[in-house]
């Protein structure tokens, strides 16, 4: 993908990142999901798109609430790696590769939409009439975010200082807490419930945090093989030096409702 908003143009692809992906990012912890399904999403019965899926983070994870989960994605090698996931786990999910702004499903197909991560790398003049069509009367999207915070965690705030060494363009740098952004057009077709934000600590070891890192945009996804790899041993120098073996690193979580009108 090549936005010129983001990271000053430079190309970046999900895919090759899967493998750290699958393995690193998995991370939101219990009271994330908690709160999304006492927001009336993904409970029980409900059909639900989730864009952007991944590596089908969201579907595995409130699978046990009881929701029929759909997810779709850009990256043909995060899908396999999604598919992978839920089959190891005998999870029945339907995922598919196709880019949202492709996305075919008939009028009222879902019950809910979901966008977490990733709602800020759509067209949303042309997401926004789409998820509507998609949607039944009342149906829900949910737009969620998990960030690290690197003003007030320290090592967050090395590891940050870091990845703009090797990639000094990276737009996912100094984040604070806010609500989502929710483009002016989704307006048009839907009305906001609600927009919450809430802090997290989520737990880490050296190497889960590396590889959290590394299959973060400004490496895993847009560096060469060899930078990476220098990426990699730096950082886990870092780490040696200045975390302990295990800690809890600082998020916050945004997450916005909105209602189909």
């Amino acid at each position: 993908m090549i936005n010129k908003d983001i990271d000053g143009g430079k190309p970046f692809d999900w895919g090759r990142t899967s493998g750290d992906y699958g393995k690193y990012r998995d991370i939101y912890p219990d009271e994330f999901y908690e709160k999304i399904h006492s927001l009336g999403i993904g409970v029980s019965g409900q059909k639900v798109l989730d864009i952007g899926t991944g590596t089908g983070v969201i579907p595995r994870n409130m699978y046990h609430f009881g929701a029929h989960f759909t997810g779709t994605d850009i990256s043909e090698n995060q899908i396999a790696e999604a598919k992978r996931l839920a089959a190891a786990n005998g999870m029945d999910i339907n995922f598919l590769c196709c880019p949202t702004e492709k996305l075919s499903f008939p009028e009222n197909s879902f019950d809910t939409v979901t966008a977490c991560q990733c709602f800020f790398y759509f067209d949303h003049n042309i997401a926004a009439p789409k998820l509507a069509h998609f949607l039944t009367s009342g149906g829900k999207l949910a737009v969620m975010y998990m960030g690290w915070l690197p003003y007030e965690d320290k090592i967050a705030g090395a590891s940050e200082e870091l990845v703009l060494k090797y990639n000094p363009k990276w737009t996912g740098k100094g984040d604070v807490r806010h609500e989502n952004y929710i483009p002016d057009v989704y307006s048009e077709y839907f009305k906001k419930l609600s927009a919450e934000v809430f802090d997290v600590n989520v737990h880490f070891t050296r190497e889960s945090w590396n590889g959290r890192m590394k299959a973060c945009r400004g490496i895993g996804a847009s560096l060469s093989d060899e930078e990476i790899a220098a990426f990699d041993r730096e950082h886990m120098a870092l780490l040696e030096k200045t975390a302990p073996e295990s800690f809890d690193i600082l998020h916050y979580c945004a997450v916005t409702v909105l209602e189909k009108e």
